[in-house]
């Protein structure tokens, strides 16, 4: 089975919203968790779908996926304090509907809607090449490397650097062995599923995926978004659209 893991659990502090965490905002019209969801539930190699939302957004949620005629939603679970957390639960949930089927989990951001359907097909058959995909971009600016007192310690070659984004996909017996790893070990300060898996010693493979493919995080990601998205209805008028 492929299961996607799409973690919702955040509030959005960065964002400033005032009415609702920013998953549940809408970019012409629709909100951004929809459009994240829609890319995975249409994608013809997605089994299941599994979401960690805000606790008090559940049945807003739940409401949102039956508007929309979601089908492969199978379960929607609370999220946690912290994004580590929430993919956990969601993994658990992920565990719970593949039961002991050999599985492949998707994590992605539900704040990650311009996703293309290549980039998933691209991960499922890296995991089972492979054993992982690490979605990436190349970096372009320089990156500087810095202590805690933010002098300059290194300035690694810009041809060497990546920028990990999403999907992070594996065989989710390993990932949920390590991230139950993690807790056994109380640890709770993994940025994201790549960094965990590689401090445990698994080996990750990376693919390229889309440059346009950013995190809402802030406004100004917000406002990037919806002219990205404007640029992508353009270009569906205007026939050019790759």
């Amino acid at each position: 089975m492929n299961i996607a893991v799409i973690f919702a659990g955040g509030i959005g502090s960065r964002m400033n919203s005032k009415t609702k965490p920013k998953q549940f905002l809408s970019i012409h019209e629709k909100p951004i968790i929809i459009r994240t969801l829609e890319l995975f539930d249409n994608h013809p190699q997605i089994d299941a779908i599994v979401i960690a939302c805000v606790e008090n957004w559940i049945d807003y949620l739940q409401d949102l996926v039956e508007s929309y005629r979601l089908k492969k939603i199978r379960r929607i679970v609370p999220g946690g304090k912290i994004g580590q957390e929430s993919i956990y639960k969601g993994l658990l949930a992920a565990k719970d509907v593949c039961g002991s089927e050999k599985s492949i989990v998707l994590i992605h951001d539900g704040v990650r809607p311009l996703i293309k359907e290549q980039t998933i097909s691209d991960n499922i058959q890296s995991v089972m090449n492979f054993g992982s995909c690490i979605t990436c971009v190349e970096v372009n600016e320089t990156v500087l490397i810095v202590d805690k007192n933010e002098e300059l310690m290194n300035i690694p070659q810009r041809s060497h650097c990546r920028m990990a984004r999403a999907p992070q996909s594996f065989w989710l017996s390993d990932i949920l062995e390590a991230h139950q790893r993690a807790v056994k070990e109380n640890r709770w300060d993994f940025i994201d599923s790549c960094s965990m898996m590689q401090e445990y010693g698994y080996k990750l493979h990376l693919i390229k995926g889309p440059e346009n493919n950013i995190k809402i995080t802030t406004p100004d990601d917000f406002y990037t978004m919806r002219a990205l998205l404007d640029a992508k209805e353009n270009a569906q008028i205007y026939g050019y659209e790759e």
